[in-house]
């Protein structure tokens, strides 16, 4: 069904003396067709952020399909590709063959230090870098050129969020083992900031980079310390890091984050992790679970493996995907610049638009001549000038005995 507003007006005229009734029917017009956007992925398939590439891919997959089931005027295709880490470097040629398969936005990539290696190669050609997952504060000022935008929130909100958690459950002190990448340095320093803002105190904050596989000096050095709780700012490394260390320190006291936040009941031995808590960008999963549920089952029905459970940053991809497609259809055009210049509008940042929540609803709108805002899933997101979003929400969670976490309270 096309979602092209269709009415019919119809009359009765007299034109005989028999009274014969004539009915006319006129359509409105429908929207000049956009045609085909180009978008490129570049998620995590590979590197220290895997975990992450099968529900940011899911959220695309989903969001795909429905802007193309609409019928409003454009469809997506969709170049998948893999970011890698900084160890892998799989962006070297992924975001060369997706600039030059000629998409015009890259959803990507998750990890903050990652999208960094690429930003400047995307932006300068004139392409639109979209991520669903980056949270470092660097964004925010970037020289972009008006081509980034992302749909979770700054690690400023996180790094507080945290570190009240942290003070609420009674902490003094604590110590962190960090990631040595933007993402892991900037949320450490949100987190020191707001820590000793309310009395605390940092004891020990060692750093390690992405491929090291031995973490016994980091280790050796927040332990030496005796603090009240470790803060783990890591990506996949913690699998080899909690279980070291949750052998020689109460893991109720461990905290983790968005990097590291995921069903780990296959990776532990069970109570590994049982008590720990962890913040996470985003909905909290109790008030979107037939999102989810959606957004599993079509993954699964292409053919692949059950999410488990673990949906981190899959709405936000799936937001970012709809973001697209109705800038460039509020822009009449598929070229990126245009597009850019829409962004801003469609998530409710300007233009005082009306209020939607689905791509076909604000699809309509456009095409009726109007101006939408779109409140999506994963938040009302709200674009600022600089394509951050002034609306979002971080979740404190938990984890149980099984080694999977479930939001807290």
């Amino acid at each position: 069904m096309s979602a092209f507003s269709r009415s019919g007006l119809f009359k009765a005229s007299a034109l005989t003396a028999a009274a014969a009734l004539v009915l006319t029917g006129c359509a409105a017009t429908e929207a000049e067709s956009v045609g085909t956007l180009k978008i490129g992925t570049a998620l995590p398939i590979t590197g220290n952020l895997a975990f992450l590439g099968p529900p940011e891919e899911a959220g695309v997959y989903l969001a795909q399909d429905e802007i193309n089931s609409a019928d409003a005027g454009i469809e997506v295709e969709v170049v998948f590709g893999d970011s890698g880490d900084t160890d892998n470097k799989a962006y070297e040629t992924e975001i060369p063959r997706l600039l030059n398969e000629g998409v015009k936005a890259i959803i990507g990539a998750a990890s903050s230090g990652v999208s960094l290696q690429f930003i400047d190669q995307v932006t300068g050609a004139g392409v639109i870098q979209f991520s669903p997952a980056n949270t470092s504060a660097a964004f925010t000022t970037y020289d972009d050129d008006g081509l980034y935008f992302r749909t979770a929130p700054s690690d400023v909100l996180q790094g507080e969020v945290l570190a009240n958690q942290i003070s609420a459950d009674g902490h003094e002190k604590i110590a962190m083992i960090v990631l040595n990448d933007p993402y892991g340095t900037g949320l450490r320093d949100r987190v020191q900031e707001v820590f000793e803002a309310s009395g605390g105190e940092v004891l020990a904050a060692p750093t390690y980079n992405t491929g090291d596989t031995n973490f016994t000096s980091q280790i050796n050095e927040v332990l030496a310390v005796d603090p009240d709780a470790i803060v783990l700012i890591t990506f996949d490394e913690i699998k080899t890091i909690a279980p070291d260390l949750a052998a020689q320190f109460d893991s109720s006291n461990f905290y983790l984050v968005d990097g590291n936040l995921s069903n780990y009941s296959e990776d532990f031995e069970p109570g590994t992790l049982e008590g720990a808590k962890g913040t996470l960008p985003g909905v909290d999963p109790r008030d979107v679970v037939e999102f989810n549920d959606r957004m599993n089952d079509f993954w699964v029905s292409l053919g692949n493996d059950d999410l488990n459970n673990v949906y981190a940053y899959g709405a936000e991809s799936y937001d970012a995907t709809i973001l697209l497609a109705l800038a460039s259809l509020a822009a009449g055009s598929t070229d990126a610049r245009e597009i850019a210049d829409k962004l801003q509008e469609v998530s409710g940042g300007s233009g005082n638009g009306e209020k939607c929540t689905s791509f076909a609803e604000c699809a309509e709108i456009i095409n009726g001549g109007g101006v939408a805002d779109y409140d999506g899933v994963s938040s009302p997101i709200t674009f600022d000038a600089v394509g951050d979003p002034t609306e979002g929400s971080v979740i404190v969670y938990q984890y149980g005995a099984d080694n999977n976490y479930a939001p807290l309270g």
